[in-house]
């Protein structure tokens, strides 16, 4: 057989070998991840009270998996700083997320009270004019002086968000000179208001902590984030406050309860 015959029958015969370990990793990988999105879900719901994982081979066989995936899907969520694997010990869990409810229309320090306290560091404070987007949805003229404040919150001394707030002025004057470190806007304005809060307009994505960010909430240049863009309106409609918060997603995890309705 001519070499360029053996080396065309070579590369034919290699090509499906090749083809097969790559979708055999692909399988393995995808494989992993879900099953790392199941044991995310229990190691953050106390799944595991001890704060110990089951052993490699109890996961193996109680997820029907192998034993390659279920150390991949460890890989993935030591990677996501939720566990650490200890020698002797085994795999522990090593972090904490909090859970922060997206069907009540609540403050951070009433949502998160059983555990722990949220504290507020008032990082910049005061009025400023409004730019285009925040006066419209604020419903002020164009311009119009609003109060704005910046604050890193903090939980069990822990950063877990950065806020920026805006609020109409003939509001938010009311705000200056406020306990801002220990309490939540949300209480100020339905006292100095008189008014319960209705509704808010909510957004939440993923985004990429820039520099001040990272720095502020002490997280990885780069790293995700959670950004909850809320709009608050009063009972009667008056929209009231505008909010941009980024939290840090390894420490924060959002849930609500949906009702279909067509």
């Amino acid at each position: 057989m001519p070499p360029t015959d053996r080396i065309r029958d070579h590369a034919g015969q290699g090509a499906p070998t090749v083809a097969a370990q790559r979708t055999r990793r692909r399988l393995r990988a995808d494989r992993a991840r879900q099953l790392a999105d199941l044991l995310r879900r229990q190691l953050l719901t106390g799944g595991f009270p001890a704060g110990t994982l089951p052993h490699e081979s109890t996961l193996t066989t109680e997820y029907r998996a192998s034993r390659n995936t279920v150390r991949q899907a460890l890989d993935l969520l030591r990677a996501e700083g939720l566990v650490e694997r200890l020698p002797g010990v085994g795999t522990v869990v090593v972090a904490e997320k909090y859970p922060h409810g997206l069907d009540r229309l609540m403050g951070l320090a009433e949502t998160l009270h059983e555990h722990g306290r949220v504290t507020n560091e008032v990082r910049t404070m005061g009025p400023v004019p409004a730019p285009a987007p925040v006066a419209e949805r604020l419903h002020v003229a164009p311009g119009a002086d609003v109060l704005c404040i910046e604050r890193l919150r903090r939980l069990n001394g822990l950063p877990l968000s950065l806020d920026l707030t805006y609020i109409p002025l003939d509001i938010g004057t009311s705000l200056l000179g406020c306990d801002l470190e220990n309490t939540d806007v949300f209480r100020l304005l339905e006292s100095y208001t008189g008014r319960r809060l209705g509704h808010a307009d909510i957004t939440l994505e993923a985004v990429n902590a820039d520099a001040h960010s990272a720095a502020v909430l002490q997280a990885p240049r780069g790293a995700a984030v959670l950004m909850l863009e809320r709009l608050t309106h009063l009972d009667d409609g008056q929209p009231v406050d505008l909010e941009f918060i980024r939290f840090r997603g390894d420490r924060i995890t959002m849930s609500g309860l949906l009702h279909r309705s067509v």
